[in-house]
Formats: C-alpha cells, structure tokens, sequence
C-alpha cells in the first residue's frame, strides 16, 4: 500500500470492514486483481513460470491481507521455536523501503533505511542472519554461501514469492480477519481466503472466538519491560508509568493492537497513529506535553540516536503453540506444499 495519511488509510481500512457503496464501486475492478493474481498463480503451478528450490527447507511467514498482521514478532518467536528443535535458522526479507543494490546481510548496526526497520529488529532480537533482497531466491542463495551452517530459512512475508518455493506457509491475521472478503481494491485480501495455507495465526487483542477454519490457533502477545530508548540499559516494568502522562505512539500496519494491549496492561494512554513505515527523520514528540512516551521495537530502531529520556520502546513477545510448532516442524520434515 502507497504511504497515505493517517485519515485515509482509516477510511479506506474501515470500507474494507464492511461491502457499503465504495466496496461495491470498486468490485468489478477486484474481479480483474483477482483475475490477475489467479493467471500468475497458474503460470508458476503450470511451470510457465519457474519456482525455484533452496537446498534447505522454507517456512513462510506471511498474510492474505494487506496491513500489518504481526508477521515480525511471529517470526522472531518461530525462529526461536525452531532453535529449540535444533534447527539453526537463517532469515530472508525483502526489506520495506530499503535502499540495496545487492543481496545485503542485516547486522545490529545497519541503518534502518538502507536494510528495512522489520529485518533490523529481527536481527537485533534473534541474532540470526537476516538477509534483504527483493529476489527471495537470489538472497536465499547469498544467506546460505555467507552462512552454510543454516540449515532451515523463515522467510519474513512473501506468500505471493511464488519464485521462491516453500515447505510451509503461515498466514497472520489480526482481529479485522479477512475484512468484507473481497479482493483489492474493494477489499483487503491479496489473495482469496480460500487459498490453500498450512497454518492460520489469529492476533486478536480482543480474544474472540477464532474462525473455524483448519489448522488455526491464536497469536499470543505480551509486552515485556519497557527500555530506554536513550538509555537501552535501563528498563521499566509497564505497572512503573502507571498513573503518569502517558503518549503511546505508533508506527505500524494496526497502532490499535498496540494501544489496546497498553491499555489492558492498566494504562491511561493519549495516543498517536503514525503512517506505518513511519520513518522518524523528523520528531513528531517535539512540544509534546507528557511524563513518557512508549513507542514499538519497530519505531525504536529508526530512533536509536535519539536522546528524549522520555521515549521507551515496549517489546511485544509472540508465544507459538506448542501443536502449531510440531505442524510446522513435520512440514519441514517432510513433503513440501504444492
């Protein structure tokens, strides 16, 4: 999605919630999205088109639908998962807005807008390689010549790659699930629900009833301590900005997931939705009038030189059922997805 203002993007994601008159305008062009995306789907499962094998099993993470689902802090959590299975794991992305000429490593040190502010963080809380091009396939290739110890890659979004084969794919939704149901433009899916996946993650903030669709289970967040953005060492327990002003700023598909979890953690927040991607050059907190501001990981990382005392990043930690990981694994093992 182009990068909109804030109202825009809430009116466009609020028509997608529902089929009202602009849902309807814009269905006849969804119908030729659709008929697009079917012909390219066909191209690669005809081998009119070529899906290329990497010489170790892919996991896919990835969604149906366009915004923010909570692919990032699934990934960091398979990845972890996959450690404790005794895999060693390799990361690919392609890098939102990320300025490359080449298949680049991601370290702890890269600027977010040369390598993308999700690789950067993914890199920083797993310390795995993360590697960025466009072309899964050509940074596969690089990650495995750089680090022939992986032996398992989790490919950070990308289950419209088809260049890329796969072994498994996990689709993320959140709590707006597949919206009106309908294809881009007048709606939000990329791809129909009805497309086949092995695994549906459901991030819903609001714990309701999941979908009964096959293989699905809740994404479960929780915030963690809060650190310094200023001061990375220093941290806080949430229950510490309790009863202070609070500004919860966030630059991401769904702020609100982020502003209802801070809520449920006890606090009174006043918030900010930026542009997802946001990019922090300028400080959108000068004048700001509050004792602190709690941001995402994503944000921090593009305010690492900052040195605002009041700004303090709340990590989101993902817990993956223990059945999703055993499902996840046996496809690893076995048979790749056709």
């Amino acid at each position: 999605m182009p990068r909109l203002s804030g109202s825009v993007v809430h009116w466009v994601t609020a028509q997608w919630q529902r089929r009202g008159l602009a849902a309807w305008l814009l269905w006849p062009l969804s119908w030729i999205f659709g008929g697009i995306a079917a012909w390219r789907r066909m191209g690669f499962r005809r081998g009119w088109k070529t899906s290329t094998r990497l010489p170790v099993p892919v996991a896919v993470v990835g969604n149906l639908t366009v915004g923010g689902t909570g692919k990032t802090p699934t990934v960091i959590a398979l990845v972890g998962a996959l450690r404790e299975y005794g895999y060693t794991p390799g990361v690919l992305s392609r890098g939102y807005g990320a300025t490359l000429t080449r298949p680049t490593e991601v370290v702890p040190t890269a600027r977010p807008e040369a390598v993308g502010d999700e690789p950067l963080l993914i890199a920083k809380r797993t310390g795995a390689p993360v590697w960025v091009w466009p072309s899964r396939v050509e940074g596969g290739r690089a990650l495995l010549a750089a680090h022939p110890e992986c032996d398992v890659i989790v490919c950070d979004d990308g289950l419209q790659h088809y260049a890329l084969a796969r072994d498994v794919e996990i689709a993320v939704f959140d709590h707006r699930l597949s919206g009106n149901g309908f294809l881009l433009p007048a709606g939000p899916l990329r791809e129909p629900l009805s497309r086949r996946r092995d695994v549906n993650l459901i991030n819903d903030p609001y714990d309701r009833t999941l979908p009964d669709w096959p293989h699905t289970w809740r994404l479960t967040l929780a915030l963690g301590d809060a650190w310094c953005v200023s001061q990375p060492s220093l941290t806080r327990a949430l229950s510490h900005f309790a009863g202070k002003r609070v500004l919860a700023a966030a630059g991401i598909g769904a702020p609100e997931r982020f502003f209802a979890a801070l809520r449920a953690a006890g606090l009174q927040i006043e918030t900010l939705a930026l542009p997802d991607h946001y990019d922090f050059a300028t400080n959108p907190f000068d004048g700001v009038a509050a004792d602190a501001i709690l941001i995402t990981e994503k944000d921090a990382v593009k305010c690492v030189t900052w040195s605002d005392p009041r700004v303090w990043a709340v990590p989101a930690e993902a817990a993956l059922d223990a059945r999703l990981v055993s499902l996840v694994v046996e496809k690893l093992r076995g048979q790749p997805t056709v």
